[in-house]
């Protein structure tokens, strides 16, 4: 199989989603995913509008806005209102999946409010984000299940926010899926050899902050921008 420079970059979704980030940081994001044609750029719900000023038309770039991001735990009311106004200004949509309630056994509240946020976002993308690391496998099978149920685009590993997604989290989500939603891995993704092994495993989007993101392309044109395997 064969990756170029451009494959990889348009399976990033550049992110800029730490309490660290600032304006200036959000600028630096956009100027680097225009520079790399990257698919698509992740911003916190403050600087959406600012990013969607700076992208202009360069409609190429997907817009992300995030729903009750970092920790999912917003209520299923707040979180549709977060969405209804990100509708009108982004392409694609991430929500953080209710966790604490998903630990707790609380199965039928955690779909519920998966598909009042798909509804809520219409014919948008949604990928819903399940914080893999902090979920047995039992668990991450019944996230898994839950997220196909609802209809919803992607099923992320995690926010970045907490342990780096693993190999072994994505071959079970990909075991238990198949082909039916497709995976985005994110959190602690810092090399192209981590990135070719996880797209090995099934992922097809990568959640990666700017920093590491510029070093997989580098590293991808040190290898003449043809990735072989």
């Amino acid at each position: 199989m064969i990756l170029t420079i451009d494959d990889i970059a348009k399976m990033f979704d550049l992110s800029c989603v730490r309490m660290f980030n600032t304006k200036d940081d959000v600028k630096d994001l956009i100027n680097a995913a225009i520079k790399y044609n990257c698919g698509h750029v992740s911003v916190l719900q403050c600087f959406v509008e600012y990013a969607k000023e700076l992208l202009g038309k360069k409609s190429n770039i997907k817009l992300v806005g995030n729903v009750s991001f970092p920790s999912g735990s917003d209520s299923t009311e707040l979180k549709v209102i977060q969405a209804k106004q990100l509708v009108k200004k982004c392409d694609e949509i991430d929500m953080v999946m209710n966790v604490n309630w998903h630990l707790s056994g609380m199965y039928n509240e955690v779909k519920n409010d998966i598909v009042q946020v798909k509804e809520a976002v219409e014919e948008l993308p949604l990928k819903v984000i399940i914080e893999a690391s902090l979920l047995s496998k039992n668990q991450i099978k019944k996230a898994c299940e839950i997220c196909v149920n609802a209809g919803v685009t992607f099923i992320k590993t995690g926010t970045g926010w907490s342990e780096p997604t693993t190999i072994e989290q994505v071959n079970l989500i990909k075991s238990i899926v198949g082909d039916s939603i497709l995976i985005k891995a994110s959190g602690g993704i810092k090399d192209l050899e981590t990135l070719i092994e996880l797209y090995k495993s099934g992922a097809r989007r990568f959640g990666i902050n700017l920093k590491n993101g510029l070093s997989i392309l580098q590293q991808c044109k040190n290898k003449g921008g043809i990735i072989e395997f």
